[in-house]
């Protein structure tokens, strides 16, 4: 997504910023929520104490009798019994029966035992492309809730995420980071990549901003685009000093810097896919803009985009695959995120999801609306011809991140919600959808969303599969996501009761452990649709909502 949140959310002075950061270290970010704050909103809450919704971590937690899909792209096996110490995945024993409690627990005393007889235990999943909030959802009158996005991602089995922006803001981004750390609050394990100012006075500037944000926690760099001058330098100044690098290749800046450009510059992913096409080009150097083209109109900008994939070479071609071997051999990673841009092809299904009735918050659900305001709230006058030329554009976009995972590519999960009708966690299970769709098999979709995510934060040796030793990131689930993805989804996944002749909503996940944490599902969602109803119910009094 680029970031545009002009007129309502234009980039503020730095003197507005109300915070106690030095100028060098202002990100963009801060100035959209300075902007915010200078027009008399609230500041961004600070996610709650962790509560009934989690317990531990144990001296001993023991999953007894669970079907394994370990994330290494294994198929399932089982049943195993997988203890954990505190922390950490201390043994993984074959089958076996155990009992539940009490007396008739086998593994010692004050051991708390999950029987998971039957259900699949599956690594932690990784969202490697998050925001927790936007700016953006200030413009329908409300800065995002952490608690309801932090639950919702929970619940939905991500136990960790690569927050590409830290949009809310670098301290208050970096504070939910070090406090998830220790235990305090339930939420993933977060990792915090720091926006990239879009104009710098030098190169030398440039470094020492990047100096400058990772003294105040980032872990890395999201860029957007700026002169290649600027981008080469905050990237070299980021590889000294082990922050990893994200880029999205707007539109503005993709003829100075494509994928191939920024690449071979040492860039560890890409994001979306805005500058992959444009690297291949064969008969063009720029794209086929309409001559009335006006890109900070958002449909102008994802109406063309939306017709750019077949304007570069091929698949099969010997472009296409150059530029996959090439990117192979540079060990980079693509980040898709299919599901961000699905709107585009079908509205009317993003628009009407079954989780926005209890899981949406009003004023997101208002930021989705077509708006010229909002970034990415773009439908002014959707067309069935736009969606038929976004349907074309994923299948060849599709393909090409299948070929580059056959070729031994990375290929990585990433859901970008919060924008264009994906909420978190919902957007994140159906990313896993689109990536089957683009051909993957579903234990190469979970290889994706968890070793090769945890590969590209450098953090492989922790997380990313059920191996002993590593960190105890798990999730439990009633039935086999292999089979169906769907029932990774927080409202169930209906089937029909051949008995009854009725339809009936399958349980899916039960629990989701991150440090050995153990955080009931039930519980989490419970709490968001009372944060969602709470919303609702204060609009209603204030005659803000429905």
């Amino acid at each position: 997504m680029k970031y545009h949140f002009a007129p309502l959310l234009a980039v503020a002075f730095a003197g507005l910023m109300p915070f106690a950061v030095q100028a060098d270290a202002v990100t963009p970010g801060e100035e959209a929520i300075s902007t915010v704050l200078s027009r008399g909103m609230a500041p961004p809450r600070m996610a709650p104490p962790r509560g009934d919704e989690s317990e531990g971590p144990f001296e001993r937690l023991v999953i007894a009798n669970a079907f394994l899909v370990d994330g290494t792209g294994a198929p399932p096996r089982g049943p195993v019994s997988i203890v954990i110490e505190n922390d950490r995945i201390a043994d993984i024993r074959g089958g076996g029966t155990a009992g539940i409690h009490g007396s008739d627990n086998p593994w010692g005393p004050g051991t708390r035992v999950i029987d998971a007889s039957g259900q699949y235990v599956l690594p932690g999943l990784i969202d490697a492309h998050a925001h927790l909030g936007t700016p953006s959802h200030a413009a329908a009158g409300s800065l995002t809730d952490p608690e309801y996005v932090l639950k919702l991602w929970l619940a939905h089995g991500v136990t960790t995420v690569r927050d590409v922006g830290a949009m809310m803001g670098l301290g208050w981004t970096v504070e939910h980071k070090q406090r998830s750390a220790k235990g305090e609050i339930s939420a993933p394990r977060m990792v915090v990549h720091s926006m990239f100012p879009e104009s710098m006075p030098s190169p030398d500037a440039a470094r020492k901003w990047v100096r400058a944000v990772n003294k105040r926690g980032a872990d890395g760099v999201k860029f957007l685009g700026a002169s290649p001058a600027l981008i080469e330098a905050a990237m070299d100044e980021a590889q000294k000093l082990d922050m990893k690098t994200a880029y999205h290749h707007a539109q503005l800046s993709v003829t100075g810097t494509n994928v191939l450009d920024s690449a071979r510059m040492g860039l560890d992913s890409m994001e979306h896919w805005y500058g992959l096409p444009e690297a291949m080009f064969e008969d063009r150097v720029i794209q086929d803009y309409p001559y009335d083209y006006n890109y900070s109109n958002e449909q102008d900008r994802f109406g063309e985009a939306g017709r750019l994939w077949l304007q570069a070479a091929p698949p099969g071609s010997e472009r296409w695959q150059a530029t996959i071997d090439e990117l192979i051999s540079l060990d980079f990673t693509l980040d898709p995120t299919f599901t961000i841009y699905e709107a585009a092809r079908d509205v009317m299904r993003a628009r009407n999801a079954p989780w926005h009735g209890d899981y949406t918050m009003p004023y997101i659900m208002r930021a989705f609306e077509p708006s010229p305001e909002v970034h990415g709230s773009f439908f002014f006058d959707w067309t069935t011809a736009d969606e038929v030329a976004w349907k074309r554009n994923y299948q060849r976009w599709m393909q090409f991140v299948n070929d580059y995972k056959n070729a031994g590519g990375r290929v990585t999960v990433g859901s970008d919600a919060g924008f264009i009708y994906k909420i978190y966690g919902f957007a994140y299970v159906r990313e896993l959808e689109l990536l089957q769709e683009a051909g993957f098999h579903p234990l190469e979709v979970l290889k994706s969303a968890t070793l090769n995510g945890a590969e590209l934060l450098g953090m492989a040796d922790e997380i990313g599969s059920v191996e002993i030793g590593k960190k105890a990131d798990l999730v439990i689930v009633n039935e086999n996501p292999v089979a169906n993805f769907k029932v990774l989804y927080g409202t169930g996944h209906l089937k029909l009761d051949q008995d009854s002749h009725t339809l009936k909503r399958t349980e899916g996940i039960r629990y989701v452990i991150r440090d050995g944490i153990v955080f009931d599902k039930d519980k989490l969602l419970e709490d968001v649709r009372e944060l969602v109803a709470a919303q609702k119910a204060a609009e209603k009094t204030a005659g803000t909502g429905p």
